[in-house]
């Protein structure tokens, strides 16, 4: 893949480089602030874009900003958001945007290369991949919605593996289960949520991730 990389603090904007180059991954640009993310994803066009969400010079969202400047002009550019906090807001922005390919994962993921290159890699194939945290946080704030409240045990797992962007494949995997299994599990918290069944991965984690926004 093609990357664009906007990452302000050195050590590890260089960390990411080397990681993605030993995986077979160009990066193509390496920015540190907004105005060269904005600046390098018009003329690369790549593959997928990591982004931290806090560049210079505000260190605030300016990130954020520039990514959702590009997917204005090109709603289907896949983003990966970094962050150093868990700000579901910030996950919701970019959701806000359509199109498909976006993830959003603390920056301690990226310690863990095997599933940092599983996000980058699914975002880039249009998928979507939402930390567990961020999704936990989603969750915690709907608990007292009646739907959420009517969710088993077991429901609620599938149901934060599918905000997180797993397939159903993903899900039996994760839970030693079948995938008719996951699959029911999943008919039934659609229909508990009051969902509309979706026939993408995709599309049914934003169905889902909308609905935890609220």
């Amino acid at each position: 893949m093609r990357v664009v990389l906007a990452e302000d603090h050195f050590l590890l904007r260089d960390g990411l480089i080397r990681l993605l180059g030993a995986y077979g991954h160009e990066v193509v640009a390496a920015v540190d602030n907004g105005t060269d993310l904005l600046d390098a994803l018009g003329r690369e066009q790549p593959d997928v874009a990591v982004v931290d969400v806090r560049l210079p010079p505000g260190f605030t969202d300016e990130g954020l900003r520039a990514v959702l400047a590009a997917r204005a002009e090109n709603p289907e550019l896949p983003v990966l958001l970094l962050s150093q906090y868990v700000e579901p807001l910030y996950a919701r922005e970019l959701l806000a945007t359509g199109g498909r390919g976006v993830g959003y994962l603390l920056k301690d993921r990226v310690t863990h290369g095997a599933q940092f290159l599983d996000a980058i890699e699914r975002v880039a194939a249009g998928g979507t991949a939402m930390d567990p945290e961020v999704v936990s946080r989603l969750l915690a704030r709907k608990e007292r919605d009646a739907s959420v409240g009517s969710l088993s045990p077991r429901e609620r797992e599938v149901l934060e593996l599918v905000a997180q962007g797993r397939s159903n494949a993903g899900i039996a995997q994760a839970l030693y289960v079948t995938e008719k299994a996951v699959a029911k599990h999943i008919g039934n918290i659609f229909t508990k949520l009051g969902l509309l069944p979706a026939d993408t991965d995709n599309r049914r984690v934003l169905a889902v991730l909308a609905h935890l926004g609220q």
